[in-house]
Formats: structure tokens, sequence, C-alpha cells
């Protein structure tokens, strides 16, 4: 039996979240599968993967082969620079707690700039977010002056409605003393 590490879709419409599972390769994409190794979602920034490490490497080992895709993930895992390693390992170019060491030394630069991204994603947003609130502060005072403006037009129109008949008064106060 030929097997083939691939993708099986999930999720909802528009935000597909995909399961990363070991089938036979005669098997349609969201049919049987042999073994679920782990989870994949592209949605998150970097991709979210959550791989069964150990079982990963064991199908990758026997000859599972993946899909391009797959491969990319299982790469994004860890699995395929821990295969590589231990191909070393079984040359004699070093020994495993060597493999292991350097492993976790990949893992941890991976880890470091997965956490850069994801920091300068959230920079990223409270730049965006400032820039919409003083935008938005921009257009608030434009509308205050307006406002302002049109109060300041209606109260200079009721003004001389009132002091046009206060000035046909004082003719006739001053008027009145002059008699």
């Amino acid at each position: 039996m030929a097997t083939k590490i691939r993708l099986q879709r999930g999720g909802h419409k528009g935000y597909a979240v995909y399961r990363v599972v070991v089938a036979d390769t005669k098997a349609p994409r969201d049919g049987r599968f042999t073994e679920k190794l782990g989870i994949y979602n592209p949605n998150t920034n970097p991709a979210t993967v959550l791989i069964n490490f150990e079982r990963a490497l064991h199908w990758v080992e026997v000859g599972a082969q993946p899909t391009d895709t797959t491969r990319k993930v299982l790469s994004m895992a860890g699995v395929y620079m821990m295969k590589h390693l231990l191909q070393g390992v079984k040359k004699g170019a070093f020994d495993q707690a060597e493999a292991q060491k350097r492993f976790d030394a990949w893992m941890e630069n991976k880890q470091k700039s997965n956490d850069a991204i994801k920091a300068k994603d959230i920079d990223a947003k409270k730049a965006f977010a400032k820039a919409n609130l003083e935008a938005e502060k921009k257009v608030n005072a434009a509308i205050a002056q307006k406002v302002a403006e049109k109060k300041a037009a209606a109260l200079a129109a009721a003004q001389p409605a009132e002091e046009a008949p206060a000035t046909e008064e004082t003719p006739a106060t001053e008027a009145a003393p002059a008699e």
C-alpha cells in the first residue's frame, strides 16, 4: 500500500483549517485516512502548525510521500530538519546528543523568528489603529468647526432681528426727552 501525507480540508467557508493525515494514495482528499498527524491553520500570521512530531517523523522515515504543501508544513514543524540530522547520526558525522543540540538550536531560532513576525504584526496593527484614530480626530474637528460656524451664523441672524426693534425704540426714547 502506497501512502501519502496530505492535507484534509476542514473549517468553514472562507476559513479553511486543514488536518495533516496519512492516507492511501487512492483515497479521496477528504475521505478515509490511516492516521491523523496534526493540524495546519494558514489563516494566522505566521501559520499555526500543530504536529505529532514523533509520528510524523516515523511516517517520513518509513517512506510516506508528502504532497508539496504538506512537505512545507512538515518543514515548518522541523520534521525534515530532524530527519536530516538523524541521517548524519547514521553516517557517523556526529552523535545523537549533538543532533538533538543542533535541532534545539534550530527550533529556538525558528521560535524567535516567529515571535518577531508576531511582534511586527502587532506593531503594524497598533500603528494602523493610531493612524485611524488621528484621521477620525481630524474629521471630528472639521465637523465641530462646521457646527460652530452654523451656530455662529444662526446667532448672527437672530441678533440683527432683535437689534432692529431696539434701534427703532432708541430714537423714540431720545425723541421723548427732547420735547
